[in-house]
């Protein structure tokens, strides 16, 4: 299996950079920023601290507020409690996934974040990360910096980035799931989509998607609790012949709530021909 080459060069501060850098290039509707040692974490103007989302009450209040009114405002029409909690998680956990994968998709460096750690400004897409830990090959200069934790292989590293996403994403779904009305096993396998399917998008992005689909395949082979399952990744036929990849997801996103004829490209509901026409149109 190709890999990407590590960085050459020394690095000596914020390690996960060129990876965020790259991710802004092709998804410039994200902007994450490494905080310094010692900086202060940005508040005000629309920051939340994922630390009192996760603890519910009032920031989570004001959180879903705004999925409620957004529903609202595009459908004419309100959506049920459960569902607008799971339009929340979904439009965080989506882009939060990509602050681990698409370090370790780009340099193989895979960073620890804690919900204490991370800070979203959703209005204008912008994420600030604290980075205390970080895991990492040898060979890669980052190995050298004190907050580095060498593992020795990729199996190993792959390890790393699926606790790094759980010990993320837990505290999180504990927060979310007595709103959504679901149970563990449906919340995990949401983000067990959430992973796959956002490093997918942006993989493809980067005009790396074939890669990615056999990353993601070695990621989640598979009875690698809590998550629910492998990717399940399959391949349609486009019209002139050519390879189209799609998955079914584990959970599904209710929006058939609001508009029951539309469904997501990857909901079990999606017939194949459906599947192909929006895959060829969106490329």
């Amino acid at each position: 299996m190709t890999v990407p080459a590590l960085l050459t060069g020394t690095v000596t501060a914020a390690p996960m950079a060129d990876s965020y850098a790259r991710l802004t290039e092709v998804f410039p509707g994200l902007r994450v920023t490494e905080l310094a040692a010692g900086e202060a974490a940005p508040g005000g103007d629309g920051w939340v601290a994922m630390a009192d989302l996760a603890a519910g009450g009032s920031a989570l209040d004001t959180y879903l507020a705004r999925d409620g009114a957004q529903v609202l405002r595009d459908y004419g029409q309100r959506g049920r409690p459960d569902v607008i909690a799971g339009f929340g998680l979904h439009r965080y956990a989506w882009p939060a996934c990509l602050l681990f994968t698409v370090p370790w998709f780009l340099h193989r460096r895979v960073p620890r974040l804690p919900v204490g750690d991370v800070f979203l400004q959703r209005a204008h897409g912008r994420m600030a990360v604290r980075i205390r830990t970080f895991t990492c090959l040898p060979g890669d200069p980052a190995a050298a910096l004190p907050e580095a934790v060498v593992v020795p292989d990729e199996e190993a590293l792959r390890a790393e980035l699926r606790a790094a996403v759980a010990e993320h994403l837990a505290p999180l779904l504990d927060a979310f799931r007595p709103r959504m009305r679901r149970g563990w096993r449906a919340v995990w396998g949401m983000a067990t989509d959430e992973t796959v399917e956002s490093l997918w998008r942006i993989a493809r992005l980067l005009g790396e998607e074939r890669r990615a689909l056999r990353e993601l395949e070695l990621l989640l082979p598979g009875a690698m609790k809590p998550y629910t399952g492998a990717p399940g990744f399959r391949e349609l036929a486009g019209p002139h012949g050519e390879p189209l990849p799609t998955r079914d997801r584990f959970t599904c996103c209710l929006f058939y709530t609001l508009r029951p004829d539309d469904t997501c490209i990857t909901c079990p509901r999606t017939c194949d021909a459906d599947r192909v026409k929006r895959t060829v149109a969106d490329r």
